[in-house]
């Protein structure tokens, strides 16, 4: 829409309050230009800047919100960053449309939003400043684009407002997030794609305000057609909490989730699979029906471990225990023995469950950072918008919210030591870029830092993920892909183990130590294909060992749900892989004895392993 002059603009304002047909304006605009005329009794000539609080006044009106604006930061510098070459500027805003954080773009278009106050402490209710994007997203309740000539007051003609609502862990409305831009070349359609990526940016900040506030309970992530939603429950599965869409989804109000109804009462899934950094499960309606996919995330009540160990006469022995009898894990220890103590970093290949944590703290035990800390974290557990603060740390005062004291960040505090990052496929690209940033500089900037801080070091990632193939997509960053694989290792699926009977009983003896096994529950667990691998066994011998009668684990104990996977219908390569895989367990190993087993030639059998890609003991 092209600019008018104030005086033209003052008149169309008018002819719309009037009722006067006018193409130009959306029904949204019309309605609160006489909103502003009508109830605010506004004058849309008026000049003057906004109404903008001095620092006193924003520390007192901030105080409530330091924690809501402490868990969107890093998701409002993320969001900073993306549309800093577009001019915008990054606002959030209170209730009351107060800008209780600022992120302004590059110095030439800075310059503009200086001159006209807006910045932190400036104030643009619609009861002040008529219609405008943060006012009026604010007054509705709703996401909305004021374009230009679409503000109220003519003054703002040549500012563009992209404003999403923000609401908090109740579903309360607890401000919004507002973009802004003086670019001319911009068109509607350019700030219409602005404002998508806002809203959804923040969504994501609602999920962390969310998470943060339930960082004890136990949260399920539900379908639904508007989005998905967010219920918090405790260990008795009563809802403790539910975010706005979740609400809206399921009817819960405040009196239910205060009287605290039973889970069960809305949806229902397979809690025992659901226990890990974040599962994927079937939910189920309370009636039986089918609402699809959701996750389940444990409490965030992850602390880095600061354990320290003195290292074994033999530093490998945990490493090969865990390697047990399987010709390619030995394989893969013998590896990480010849590499010694050079501080190469490891990717760890696996499934879900099959104990890459387990097997990244063996190799810091066998390492020489042994006495120092072995500090982990689930890329795919923690909210992106807390990644980034938990990782790398922040100063002291670098943001509203802040602890007084700073926070140094996992880097940081694994210093000397290993740092574990376990679905590192999770990761988000721009996080990605900066951990680049401390594997080539061995240093990490806080937020808010003025100098660096030197780090040292050893880093073990881990992921169920293709990397190599989402480097190839731009999925991940290839280079730093390239920085994390100084050595593979690919920990098999438990259903692929050569030494499956020996991990089976060595789990049931931890797990279920004062039962035995009949041999109905024995036949049962060798033959199941346990998509949940390690973690899934050790759940389903736990729950058979309380409920087993006289000290023998029947096959009724045993809580193995129908599996429709690819496991339990293979394809052929994955067939004719099984079937080698346990042959070479039969006979130890040995390629001569398995192929004469299969009525295979040896060289066949070798072309074999290579093409389905099987690892053997050399």
């Amino acid at each position: 829409m092209a600019s008018l002059s104030a005086s033209n603009h003052v008149a169309r304002v008018l002819s719309v309050a009037n009722h006067v047909a006018d193409v130009d304006a959306s029904w949204r605009i019309a309605n609160s230009w006489r909103r502003c005329l009508v109830s605010h009794k506004l004058d849309p000539a008026r000049q003057g800047p906004p109404q903008t609080l001095t620092e006193a006044e924003i520390r007192h009106v901030a105080e409530p919100m330091e924690e809501t604006i402490r868990l969107a930061t890093p998701e409002l510098d993320d969001l900073a960053r993306v549309l800093r070459d577009a001019g915008y500027c990054v606002n959030l805003a209170d209730v009351n449309a107060t800008m209780l954080f600022s992120r302004l773009p590059g110095e030439a278009d800075a310059k503009m939003f200086l001159d006209w106050k807006i910045y932190t402490g400036s104030n643009f209710a619609e009861t002040f400043e008529g219609t405008n994007g943060l006012g009026t997203a604010l007054a509705e309740e709703k996401p909305i684009l004021v374009h230009r000539d679409e503000h109220f007051r003519a003054q703002w003609h040549m500012f563009s407002c992209a404003v999403a609502p923000l609401f908090d862990q109740a579903g309360r409305l607890a401000g919004a997030i507002n973009i802004t831009s003086c670019r001319e070349d911009l068109e509607r359609a350019a700030h219409q794609l602005a404002l998508a990526v806002t809203m959804e940016a923040t969504r994501r900040m609602e999920g962390a305000i969310f998470r943060g506030h339930f960082r004890n309970a136990w949260i399920a992530t539900v379908p639904g057609d508007g989005g998905s939603g967010l219920l918090a429950y405790d260990d008795d599965r009563r809802i403790v909490g539910a975010c706005r869409s979740a609400r809206a989804l399921l009817g819960l109000t405040d009196g239910l989730i205060a009287s605290g109804i039973d889970l069960s009462r809305y949806i229902k899934f397979d809690h025992h699979a659901a226990r890990g950094a974040d599962e994927v499960v079937e939910l189920r309606r309370a009636d039986g029906s089918a609402l699809g996919q959701g996750h389940v995330a444990p409490p965030l009540r992850a602390r880095p471990s600061t354990q320290r160990r003195d290292v074994p006469v033999d530093r490998f022995d945990s490493l090969h225990r865990l390697a047990g009898r399987d010709p390619g894990l030995i394989k893969s220890v013998k590896r990480l023995r010849s590499i010694g103590d050079h501080n190469l970093p490891v990717l760890l290949y696996g499934e879900t469950g099959v104990g890459k944590d387990v097997f990244a703290r063996a190799i810091h035990a066998a390492s020489n950072r042994a006495r120092n800390h072995y500090v982990a974290l689930n890329c795919a557990a923690m909210p992106e918008s807390l990644i980034d603060a938990e990782l790398f740390g922040y100063e002291a005062g670098a943001f509203t919210g802040a602890r007084r004291d700073g926070s140094k960040g996992l880097i940081v505090q694994a210093d000397g030591g290993t740092l574990f990052l376990d679905e590192i496929g999770d990761m988000p690209i721009a996080l990605q870029t900066r951990l680049l940033r401390v594997l080539e500089n061995r240093e990490v900037w806080p937020l808010g830092a003025l100098k660096p801080v030197p780090v040292d070091i050893r880093l073990i990632s881990a992921t169920h993920r293709d990397l190599g193939r989402m480097a190839e997509e731009g999925a991940f960053r290839a280079d730093l892909y390239f920085r994390l694989r100084g050595v593979e290792v690919r920990l098999p699926a438990l259903r692929e183990r050569a030494d499956r009977d020996d991990i089976i009983r060595q789990i049931a003896r931890e797990e279920a130590p004062d039962c035995r096994l009949s041999d109905e529950a024995w036949a049962l667990l060798s033959a199941y294909p346990y998509p949940g691998n390690m973690r899934q066994l050790r759940h389903v011998l736990r729950l058979a060992g309380c409920t087993a009668e006289d000290g023998v684990i029947m096959d009724a104990d045993l809580d193995l749900p129908p599996f429709g996977g690819r496991a339990a219908e293979p394809d052929l390569a994955a067939a004719e892989r099984a079937t080698i895989i346990e042959a070479l367990r039969k006979h130890g190993g040995r390629v001569t004895e398995a192929a004469r087993a299969l009525k295979l030639s040896r060289a066949t059998l070798y072309r074999k392993i290579k093409q389905l890609k099987i690892e053997t003991a050399q």
